[in-house]
């Protein structure tokens, strides 16, 4: 599930939680950005809210005569508007809305009001008891001071909410949530002493921030205790694991651990886009900016004065309905197909697969070089355009390609098709 949040993030380059619910919804029903391409576990909150949010996109799609097969790629902001996202019932205060929130901190670190504030609401989506909100509320602004630079003794203050209080709008917390900011979980017995890492989101809360305070400054040594604790350990972890992660850093993590990670180069590749947009929220510009991903091409040396080809996609497009988003599914990210293009010129710049070998790239005398890219996503007649540009100003040839999906197949993630224009 926090995959389909970065995702949306990502694609929606702001928090919508309408779109947030449409892809934990693929995931529940499709297997969306699951490991083994299935949903092998869900907690009972997230499926009766999922179940729920189907429910009112059939009545709302009656409502308005919309086409069912299209409710997932809503787009009108009025009928969004419209739509109720918050899908829990009352008294719902489950861990599931705090394991997959780092991506929106994360998104909105330079604007610590909007993190908190997005922090809480997507939690409340799914799970409607005031104790998940303002849990995700302070959780997600312990990210957002970690990501600022504040030591474990900061985060860890008794008085971290009086401390960053503007970031919460001056909106207080639950009593329980603030009894766990002001320190309940600094028990050094830890499971003797009461600590236990449950579904209910105070008792998960409370459990990673233990781990998160006694770890030595070691994240192998806070997730295994996380763990150790029993219950819903793999909640516990991954709770803990967002705010150690962000605190130590990813060069800090296990190195025998990232090797095991399934399709990491493509969380890599999230974790970038993450990182790009994060550096668009706020008016204070920012060194060199460098826009991600990075992609291999081939290019020649030419005139620097070389022009570039236009794109003819800036067409308006006034259809309700979104297509798909940027996200890929992980077995083709570095599987591309290339569209044969004219052989008129023997120097055709190519898109290589990253997946040759250095060998086969001597062989060909190909010179590979990263360079940053530009994206720009157009729509028309249900399609879906992506076109990357590489710098204006490069005293190299430049190349420009697109990738088209059809968005009746966004959530089967088609196969990558790259053209030149």
């Amino acid at each position: 599930m926090a995959l389909c949040l970065a995702n949306s993030l990502i694609y929606c380059e702001d928090s919508n939680s309408y779109d947030q619910l449409v892809r934990y919804n693929w995931w529940y029903k499709k297997g969306y950005m699951s490991s083994t391409g299935t949903c092998f576990d869900i907690g009972a909150a997230t499926s009766q809210s999922l179940n729920e949010f189907t429910r009112r996109q059939k009545l709302f799609a009656e409502e308005h005569h919309l086409d069912f097969n299209q409710i997932d790629f809503l787009k009108d902001e009025d009928l969004l508007k419209e739509f109720n996202v918050y899908c829990s019932s009352e008294g719902v205060a489950g861990n599931g809305a705090l394991m997959r929130l780092a991506p929106l901190p994360l998104f909105f670190y330079q604007n610590p009001i909007k993190a908190v504030q997005y922090s809480g609401i997507s939690g409340q989506i799914t799970h409607g008891d005031e104790k998940a909100y303002d849990a995700c509320r302070y959780f997600g602004a312990l990210i957002v001071a970690a990501l600022h630079g504040e030591s474990k003794d900061q985060l860890l203050d008794k008085d971290f909410y009086l401390n960053h209080q503007p970031w919460f709008q001056d909106k207080p917390l639950h009593q329980d949530v603030l009894n766990i900011s002001q320190g309940s979980f600094k028990k050094a017995g830890g499971y003797d002493d009461g600590i236990r890492g449950k579904g209910y989101i105070i008792d998960a809360l409370e459990a990673a921030l233990w781990a998160f305070w006694l770890d030595d400054d070691s994240f192998e040594k806070g997730v295994l205790d996380a763990i150790n604790l029993g219950d819903d350990t793999d909640t516990t972890a991954a709770i803990y694991g967002q705010l150690a992660g962000v605190y130590y850093g990813y060069q800090q993590l296990p190195h025998k651990w990232i090797q095991q990670i399934y399709a990491q180069q493509f969380l890599e590749k999230i974790s970038k886009w993450i990182t790009f947009y994060s550096q668009k929220q706020t008016d204070v510009p920012t060194p060199n900016p460098v826009p991600i991903p990075l992609i291999k091409i081939t290019r020649e040396t030419t005139d620097p004065n070389t022009s570039t080809s236009s794109s003819s996609d800036d067409n308006n497009n006034n259809n309700n309905i979104t297509s798909p988003p940027i996200d890929s599914n992980p077995q083709y990210d570095q599987d591309f197909d290339e569209e044969n293009t004219s052989s008129s010129s023997s120097n055709n710049d190519k898109l290589t697969n990253n997946q040759r070998t250095d060998d086969e790239q001597t062989e060909t005398q190909q010179k590979y070089v990263e360079i940053p890219i530009t994206v720009q996503r157009t729509t028309q007649n249900n399609q879906y355009t992506t076109s990357f540009t590489s710098p204006p100003k490069s005293p190299e040839k430049i190349i420009k390609i697109e990738r088209v999906y059809d968005s009746r197949h966004r959530s089967l993630n088609p196969r990558r098709k790259f053209k030149f224009v």
